[in-house]
């Protein structure tokens, strides 16, 4: 395979694989509707123009899909709408972009000649929810959402249904339940079952990589819903104190964008990945409070860091990645850590731009239709 179509292929992971596989002598076609949600700037398509044939267009026309896929060998679906806050009210939009346009994707490859081989799809660790936790006595547990009772009262872990004892946090494997607690959780799932069930019939090889909290150079500064790392930079670097939702300890998985790369391209150019799904991530779990004061730190900043004890709906306690599938089918591991990650992060943001920060009105909107609490 050496023609590769990329959808939202002028994003911050899709224009970094499309580096990469150019690199590595593949023919890239980009197909990006260069939302200005996104790109305030034509900049990075002047740049991936220069060695990619970019379609100007949009996943949900199906003329564009008729377009991009002649001659293609694969196509990596990247394209979509992201953002859980945003996703809880803004409901028909997310759901006509992941959903609606991966089905036409899929309808349009049932009914037009293409020689496509395979699908890779960027999907979530989101559709886990809460993950997997484990009791000292009574095993493991997959929790459902949290009630608002107990966040209200500021009671954010999980107790054992049976002891009450606190619930352990422990890696999320593949084979963990399926519990989306948001509107873009449910999208990103319900994208992974269009596509394993069509990609039997059309004898398409596929392949889901559900990327955990991906940063790292090249990450959107001015778009407030997505990624705490370029939030709470663009906030600090504005001189603007962040606020913390719940006590702070809340933690994610963060991965670097470069071992996203490198993951995705492995999934792409070998056979063990056909028909399978992988977790991409670091396997490590980080608290919130520890990114901010880390970022504080590297920015030299003085701003406060305020423990709010809000919450916002649709969000989770925790949640970090069992990466062993992937690690063991791919040869896939990690390169850089998450304090060497942070460095390059920083040292990026530096020589960028420093944006308006939209945080506030960001909150507002979410805090006015109750999401916020």
């Amino acid at each position: 395979m050496k023609k590769i179509l990329i959808t939202g292929g002028a994003g911050f992971i899709g224009s970094m694989l499309a580096q990469s596989l150019f690199a590595e002598g593949f023919d890239i076609t980009i197909l990006d509707n260069l939302s200005n949600k996104i790109h305030s700037n034509r900049d990075k398509y002047n740049e991936l123009k220069e060695f990619s044939n970019f379609i100007i267009g949009d996943v949900s026309s199906k003329k564009d899909w008729e377009e991009a896929i002649i001659g293609q060998d694969a196509i990596i679906h990247l394209a979509s709408e992201t953002g859980t806050g945003q996703s809880m009210y803004d409901i028909y939009n997310y759901t006509n972009v992941n959903i609606a346009s991966t089905a036409l994707m899929l309808d349009v490859l049932s009914n037009n000649n293409h020689i496509i081989k395979k699908i890779i799809l960027s999907s979530s660790r989101s559709v886990y929810g809460e993950g997997k936790y484990k009791c000292p006595d009574h095993g493991f547990f997959y929790p459902s959402e949290r009630n608002l009772i107990d966040l209200e009262n500021r009671n954010y872990n999980f107790s054992c249904e049976y002891c009450k004892q606190k619930l352990i946090c422990v890696a999320t494997d593949e084979n963990s339940n399926i519990n989306p607690s948001s509107v873009y959780a449910i999208t990103k799932y319900t994208q992974e079952q269009l596509l394993r069930l069509a990609g039997k019939n059309l004898n398409i090889d596929t392949v889901v990589l559900r990327y955990q909290n991906v940063y790292g150079p090249g990450q959107s500064l001015s778009n407030p819903y997505t990624g705490i790392l370029s939030i709470f930079s663009t906030r600090i670097l504005n001189g603007n104190d962040i606020d913390i939702y719940e006590d702070g300890l809340e933690s994610r998985d963060f991965i670097y964008i470069d071992d996203v790369v490198d993951a995705t391209v492995k999934a792409l150019q070998s056979v063990q990945s056909n028909n399978q799904i992988f977790n991409v991530g670091s396997g490590e779990a980080t608290s919130v409070i520890r990114v901010a004061e880390k970022l504080k730190e590297l920015y030299q900043s003085n701003i406060n860091i305020k423990i709010t004890h809000k919450f916002r709906l649709g969000d989770i306690r925790h949640n970090y990645a069992d990466t062993s599938k992937i690690n063991l089918a791919l040869d896939v591991s990690n390169k850089i850590s998450f304090t060497e990650g942070l460095h390059h992060f920083v040292e990026w943001v530096r020589g960028q731009k420093i944006n308006r920060d939209n945080y506030l009105e960001s909150y507002k909107k979410l805090e006015n239709k109750g999401l916020i609490r």
